[in-house]
């Protein structure tokens, strides 16, 4: 905390895309004592993924200067969905799934984030709580005017696609969070923007300090085009083995590295602008790619399962036979079987006819050599690594 106001708001803007309001902030954080920073998650689905860290990682920020992280669980919000730049009206969840997918959250979190200074908090615990009448008196606050000024809302209302009664609580809700809390900042992604201005008014009506606002921006997925999701099926999740984010960051362009790199990196923006000027140089950008790749892995794995899914990576890429190739045993009624049919046992193509086509393609290898003659043979007691493409390897004993 005795970090300079300046020097705590470059760190807090770094990344960023709007802060409201400089000024006020620039109040709290002179009054010199921890501030309460808000961020909320709904529990849709039970891993967090790359996408969700851009706000964690900006919460762990400020952390380290010293600030107290409400790390909010819409386990209650959770069961209407958020409406956010949705075209259609969300399935609700259960309240099973939630739970479930809360605990998932609740262990990941801490991935990134100093248990000592984060508390986990649930909305059910005030939401429910709120009761028929408390919630009577929220949906008073406000009109379905100002409702529809949202723009996913607008969007909806003019194409006449339906809009349900409870989607127009979600806001409200989520800035009755900020009220429960007495939150001093709340973060949220830039579509997120209305719900947390909502949260300001909210606080005001009740008598609070209001809180202030910090947009961060959305992370676009592996496709480069739509947000990081699960449901698109275009995320890293960071529950997920090191070699599987090692090689999804791999796969990435290399345009949309740098973004990546930007939003999740801890490197300095020195050392960035370092990476881009070396890149610019004719360096060449697979390297930094490799470099990010270790880092994200060393942060939800280890230093050692860095190292290893760099070593597992470059084995794939050049064709070669990593170390966790699957054991499979096929038994075989006469002394000896095709390759073909080998294949076809192990699980390693679907049937002989696309063994046959993969032989003829040069895709095919047993033992590091490349198969060549469909008629093939070999004998029982025999226990061979066969390879099929770049990605499937199995160790084959023939019993």
């Amino acid at each position: 905390m005795n970090i300079d106001i300046n020097q705590q708001l470059a760190i807090i803007k770094r990344g960023t895309d709007e802060l409201l309001i400089e000024a006020e902030l620039v109040e709290k954080l002179k009054k010199n004592k921890p501030l309460r920073i808000k961020a909320g998650f709904d529990p849709t689905a039970p891993d967090l993924h790359l996408g969700h860290t851009v706000l964690i990682n900006k919460l762990r920020q400020f952390q380290e200067l010293g600030h107290h992280v409400l790390f909010l669980i819409g386990d209650f919000t959770g069961m209407i969905g958020d409406p956010t730049g949705k075209s259609t009206t969300r399935p609700p969840l259960t309240s099973e799934q939630v739970q479930e997918n809360a605990k998932s959250y609740a262990a990941q979190v801490f991935k990134i984030l100093k248990p000592e200074q984060t508390e986990v908090v649930f909305n059910s615990k005030w939401l429910n709580e709120l009761g028929a009448a408390g919630m009577l008196r929220l949906a008073a606050s406000h009109t379905v005017a100002r409702m529809l000024e949202r723009d996913d809302f607008t969007k909806r209302y003019k194409s006449n696609q339906p809009i349900a009664i409870h989607e127009f609580l979600y806001p409200l809700l989520q800035g009755y969070d900020s009220v429960a809390l007495n939150a001093d900042v709340e973060l949220g992604g830039t579509d997120q923007k209305f719900n947390l201005l909502m949260g300001r008014e909210l606080q005001k009506q009740a008598g609070q300090s209001q809180q202030c606002v910090l947009t961060m921006p959305l992370l676009e997925g592996l496709d480069g085009v739509n947000k990081m999701s699960k449901s698109l099926g275009n995320y890293i999740g960071i529950a997920e083995a090191p070699e599987v984010i090692f090689a999804k960051i791999m796969s990435i362009s290399d345009e949309l590295m740098w973004r990546y790199i930007e939003l999740l990196s801890f490197e300095s923006l020195e050392t960035m602008a370092k990476w881009k000027a070396d890149v610019a140089a004719g360096a060449n950008p697979r390297d930094i790619k490799v470099r990010f790749a270790q880092e994200i892995v060393t942060r939800f794995h280890s230093l050692e399962d860095a190292e290893k899914a760099l070593l597992d990576f470059q084995t794939r890429s050049k064709g070669g036979i990593p170390d966790d190739v699957p054991e499979i045993k096929i038994t075989i009624d006469t002394d000896n079987i095709g390759v073909a049919q080998l294949l076809k046992l192990a699980g390693l193509v679907s049937s002989t006819s696309e063994a046959f086509r993969a032989i003829e393609q040069g895709g095919i290898k047993l033992d590091g050599e490349k198969v060549t003659d469909k008629a093939l043979m070999l004998n029982k007691g025999l226990t061979v690594t066969a390879q099929v493409g770049k990605r499937k390897f199995a160790n084959v004993t023939i019993l």
